[in-house]
């Protein structure tokens, strides 16, 4: 049966959140199922990203959305480790962020989504509906997660049209 099984541990609100946005993360590495570290930086035609420049740029997403908005603070120092390069290029395209196997870009995205989830569990229900405060970019956590969701899936279709492409 299909159903909606947030952690017990949290709040309702919150926990139906992160039950999304970990079911999320389970489709896309269900989408991911058979590519090979050759497909990671292969170009498929047509498409402008490879399947490593997407991974690395949803889990910098994350990254960022969780450390400049949901906490509204300093990015740690081991971010630069586990993101060398910009996200994106001078021209606006995602970095291609070559070289990385696709165990790489797991373990990116795994650890980035465990900080999030960490500090996600300090959040009360006042918290979760609670604007940061950020004159540039106001934003609830309810809808960051929300937002990363959302992100990921649009990006997920992306990954599965690469892959289609990249079989041809």
């Amino acid at each position: 049966m299909n159903e909606v099984t947030p952690p017990h541990e949290l709040s309702t609100p919150i926990g139906t959140a992160l039950w999304t946005l970990e079911d999320g993360r389970e489709r896309t590495l269900e989408a991911l199922a058979g590519t090979t570290d050759d497909d990671v930086d292969a170009v498929a035609p047509g498409f402008p990203n490879t399947i490593g420049a997407t991974l690395y740029h949803i889990a910098a997403i994350e990254a960022d959305w969780l450390y400049a908005d949901l906490l509204g603070g300093d990015y740690p120092n081991w971010l630069g480790d586990w993101f060398p390069f910009d996200v994106r290029e001078d021209d606006g395209r995602l970095s291609p962020a070559p070289g990385f196997p696709l165990s790489n870009h797991l373990e990116r995205l795994a650890f980035v989504r465990a900080r999030f989830v960490e500090e996600l569990r300090r959040f009360d229900r006042d918290a979760w509906r609670r604007s940061n405060g950020l004159a540039e970019n106001p934003s609830t956590p309810e809808w960051i997660l929300h937002h990363l969701t959302q992100h990921e899936a649009e990006h997920r279709g992306q990954l599965q049209a690469i892959r289609t492409l990249l079989a041809r």
